[in-house]
């Protein structure tokens, strides 16, 4: 939920996928990877190799000292961030490893993330990176994932749009070869291009129209629509977001919070998460139609034409929320005058990283 994300609990999530060939001891094992500003997940075959197993956490750390040995000890994902609140660090939350103390630190939680889930080194690895115009970010973003264990027969990068679109189409991978647009819509940035046989045309990002821009909206507002009696926290309002937002079928909901010198307080929020999503969403629209659309129209009239007659396809974390695809489709037809199909995974939080893991299993076959 990246982003944020919906339809999450928080613990460490492993799900099993897609049926593949046994491999034999010796097989290169493909294996898919994001790691996002606020989640990572790693798809990779399970040990038999009939299914795929899908680890989904937080991209945090905490370290602690152990008591009886007085050796650093290295919490991660969830359990660090419940555990160790106070402490923990988050160190992906621009997208990217910024500089060389949060890359190290990146490092160490993937490090510890792939032994606890014993993600085979004889592997293929494709990761997904995000459309961001950073060369250090993405420079230490690789020397992340290429200085792992995994990945000894080979590592390369893809555009996270372009993975987390492969599974909202019935041709997976085949998809590779078409004409069609991919808004990704994350906890960092949003992110829009059109890929025509896998080549990124225009791609275009932005860091003011983002999931955690939501958050914290969804904060002030909840604050204003108590009258100041409620002061929530960016994490409290991701996971009300998350658990509540909804296009379809959105409910009020009542929470309780501790007072000051002793007492709660019962509060009910009626539209401050709605009111903050539906503002993003009709952020996303004029994006789309106003800044990504004819810009490339402008440079491929062609590519243009073709692509809005192809579905739309929606990814990152954002894109979990129940009924913001055909809600974005409608406000988007709206502002286009022409009937607009937008479609999704069915679980965009985990897409990248199974885009990624399919391209690797292509790229394995060839080894």
């Amino acid at each position: 939920m990246s982003e944020t994300e919906a339809e999450t609990d928080e613990t460490d999530t492993h799900e099993q996928a897609d049926t593949e060939p046994e491999p034999s001891d010796d097989a290169v094992v493909p294996v898919g990877v994001k790691l996002g500003s606020t989640r990572t997940v790693i798809v990779y075959p399970s040990p038999d190799g009939e299914d795929t197993e899908t680890v989904r956490t937080l991209t945090c750390l905490a370290t602690y000292e152990d008591v009886l040995t007085g050796e650093e000890r290295i919490l991660y994902g969830e359990e660090a961030a419940t555990e160790y609140p106070d402490t923990v660090e988050f160190m992906l939350r621009s997208g990217l490893p910024e500089d060389e103390e949060s890359a190290e630190s990146a490092a160490t939680f993937f490090t510890e993330l792939l032994k606890s889930n014993d993600v085979p080194e004889n592997s293929a690895v494709v990761y997904a990176i995000p459309t961001i115009d950073n060369e250090a970010g993405l420079a230490n973003l690789e020397s992340v994932v290429e200085g792992s264990h995994i990945g000894t027969e080979l590592v390369r990068s893809y555009p996270e749009s372009l993975c987390g679109a492969l599974p909202a189409f019935e041709d997976g991978l085949g998809a590779i070869n078409d004409i069609f647009v991919t808004i990704n819509m994350g906890s960092t940035n949003l992110e829009v291009c059109a890929y025509r046989r896998g080549e990124q045309l225009v791609p275009l990002s932005t860091g003011s129209i983002t999931g955690n821009e939501v958050d914290r909206r969804v904060a002030n507002y909840v604050e204003e629509e108590t009258q100041g009696r409620v002061n929530i926290d960016l994490t409290t309002a991701r996971e009300y977001k998350e658990e509540h937002a909804d296009f379809e079928a959105f409910e009020p909901f009542t929470d309780v919070i501790q007072q000051p010198g002793g007492g709660s307080h019962e509060f009910t929020i009626e539209h401050s998460v709605m009111d903050a999503c539906d503002e993003y969403v009709d952020e996303v629209v004029d994006e789309v139609a106003n800044s990504f659309l004819p810009e490339l129209a402008n440079s491929y009239m062609k590519v243009y034409q073709l692509a809005l007659d192809q579905p739309i396809v929606v990814t990152g974390g954002m894109a979990c929320l129940p009924g913001i695809a055909a809600e974005i489709e409608r406000r988007l037809t709206d502002e286009l005058q022409r009937d607009v199909e937008i479609v999704r995974a069915d679980r965009p939080d985990l897409a990248a990283a199974e885009g990624a893991h399919e391209i690797a299993n292509h790229l394995a076959d060839g080894l």
